[in-house]
């Protein structure tokens, strides 16, 4: 009887070990280093992989165009200090993310671009694939790193790679190629799951050395017009307590940059942003906290700084305080640079300047606040008047009292005129509730920045949108409604690029490039998706509206109309547009 037993017992088939594909390593290697949202557009051959990720936990957000999907991964990677996952279909879906995956790069905003690929071995012979494209290739040079997996047992290497790419020192974008054909292949799901990595520590604390903080400290104590600027850098450390510290500590005035602003409120008693030309002209010593001297802050020379001629600075001496070394000397001299990361070197700051460290001299100080008190001042004259048509001031200082009442709400910016203005008065008081069209200066960015801040915080959303801003990603209204968001768009409506009043030169029939459909609806965008459009002709109009969209967070979008007269050519960079400069 047992001779017959262990017969049966060899000859019955054993049960075939348990596999798992492509497409559920790679979202379990997401979940196990707590990615929980993907923002992308669905096609070949990626389409499934949004399903099952759906199916498994992940929240997909789903996109009409893949350049702001990619652009709500950025905005999320910056909010989050986790990179934010775009999923794109190969070549011209790749393509669109890419320009989204560059901007991310040039900002430090960690992002992880993926996109599905054609095959290898028909890309390198050119045979004419679908969608054929090297996409690796042409990713490398716009991002910060790029990888390519081929073999299912290499994706937790993948992604693990990715992550610590995007994450770790300067932060930016990655791009991660999977070919079609990665999905689809299989391996024993016990060997699966043991080549997933989770990432340790992926923005490990860098330490600035003992002599650069006391070169710092040297620096900062013989200033006696010291500036402290704050740049958006500052923002993403998240270490808002350190920062405030030293600024109190110090006494030393400070300046916010647009992303930066709310850091701390913009009501501080140290805040010069009102006096901004002044403290920038003549501070004799300047620390950059997570800013870098770029175009936005003339490179650091020119009259803006001290009064110096074009191709030198005016003087001042900075302290950069940058996780990145090459980073120092990129404009001008810097006499003292602290590496490491921000939050590090500002504790490091604090520390050694122990309990007696002087405050900023009095008659700078004194001196930058009356010239502050007094441009606020004039600002609020200005602010009070009520023009009909409605001009970019009025129309703002609705929204600067709505923000005064829900500091908690995320402005998202772009445009012109109406970013120009906009920055310098709608007033932030809490950090990271500001998103911009940041070092590039680009439009474009507006619908995805506002999916991306209210998906991963809850929190209502405006989005001031010029009305040459907002065409570029507009449609995504639908994606708005079709997650029920907490956006509420206010489309600044002149009628036109800068404004509406340009004519055909040359006396044709077509109208001028700047200019667009006169009185154009755009309220009806967001009603046709089910939305709340409004059209809004004066402040009283305007705030109403703003209160109820704030208040019942259903998708709005408000058709602001402003005097078509109120814009200025290039807003405040007419320099960079040498037609402008010339008018003027």
């Amino acid at each position: 009887m047992s001779a017959i037993l262990e017969k049966a017992v060899e000859t019955t088939p054993q049960e075939a070990p348990k596999t798992i594909d492509g497409f559920h390593l790679l979202i379990d290697a997401l979940k196990l280093n707590d990615i929980d949202t993907i923002f992308g557009l669905p096609g070949i051959p990626i389409t499934d992989l949004t399903r099952m990720a759906q199916a498994e936990g992940i929240r997909v957000i789903s996109f009409r165009h893949e350049q702001h999907a990619g652009n709500a991964a950025a905005a999320a990677g910056y909010l989050t200090q986790k990179p934010g996952i775009c999923l794109t279909v190969s070549a011209p879906g790749f393509l669109n993310g890419l320009t989204a995956l560059a901007n991310a790069t040039t900002n430090c905003f960690p992002m992880i671009l993926i996109s599905g690929s054609s095959e290898r071995e028909i890309v390198d012979l050119q045979q004419g694939d679908y969608e054929e494209m090297d996409q690796l290739a042409i990713a490398k040079p716009l991002c910060k790193a790029a990888f390519r997996v081929l073999h299912a047992e290499d994706i937790g290497v993948g992604i693990a790679r990715a992550i610590r790419s995007a994450l770790s020192g300067r932060p930016g974008g990655v791009y991660l190629d999977l070919p079609a054909k990665l999905f689809a292949q299989t391996m024993e799901a016990a060997a699966g799951r043991k080549s997933l990595i989770r990432v340790v520590d992926p923005a490990p604390r860098q330490i600035p050395a003992p002599d650069a903080v006391k070169r710092a400290l040297d620096l900062l104590k013989g200033a006696k017009k010291p500036l402290i600027l704050l740049g958006k850098g500052a923002a993403y450390a998240q270490a808002d307590a350190e920062i405030r510290s030293l600024v109190e500590k110090t006494g030393i005035p400070y300046l916010p940059m647009s992303m930066a602003k709310g850091l701390l409120p913009d009501n501080h008693g140290q805040s010069a942003s009102a006096a901004r030309s002044y403290v920038l002209a003549e501070a004799d010593v300047v620390m950059l906290v997570g800013a870098r001297l770029n175009w936005l802050l003339s490179h650091g020379k020119g009259k803006t700084w001290g009064g110096g001629s074009s191709k030198t600075s005016g003087g001042q001496q900075f302290i950069q305080i940058d996780i990145s070394p090459t980073e120092a000397d990129s404009n001008v001299p810097i006499a003292a640079p602290l590496v490491g990361d921000i939050g590090s070197c500002v504790s490091a700051l604090l520390a050694g300047m122990g309990d007696g460290w002087a405050k900023a001299p009095t008659d700078w100080t004194t001196g930058v606040y009356e010239r502050r008190d007094k441009n606020v001042a004039k600002m609020a004259e200005t602010l009070t008047k009520n023009p009909s048509p409605m001009n970019f001031h009025s129309a703002l200082n609705v929204i600067r009292n709505a923000i005064k009442a829900r500091p908690d709400a995320i402005v998202v910016n772009e445009g012109a005129n109406t970013l120009d203005f906009a920055r310098s008065i709608v007033d932030m008081y809490e950090p990271r509730k500001r998103l911009d069209v940041g070092t590039w200066g680009i439009m474009g960015i507006g619908m995805g920045f506002a999916v991306a801040a209210a998906v991963t915080t809850g929190k209502p959303v405006i989005a001031i949108e010029g009305d040459s801003a907002f065409g570029f990603s507009g449609m995504e209204c639908e994606t708005i409604c079709r997650y029920n968001l907490p956006v509420c768009v206010i489309v600044f409506n002149n009628n036109g690029v800068y404004k509406g009043t340009d004519v055909n030169a040359g006396g044709g029939k077509d109208v001028a490039p700047t200019v667009f459909v006169k009185d154009a609806r755009y309220e009806m965008l967001m009603q046709a998706f089910g939305g709340v459009g409004v059209r809004a002709t004066t402040p009283a109009e305007l705030a109403k509206a703003l209160d109820e969209a704030v208040a019942s967070g259903r998708p709005t979008l408000i058709n602001a109309i402003i005097d078509e007269t109120a814009g200025t050519e290039s807003g405040r960079i007419t320099s960079l547009n040498p037609s402008a400069a010339k008018k003027k």
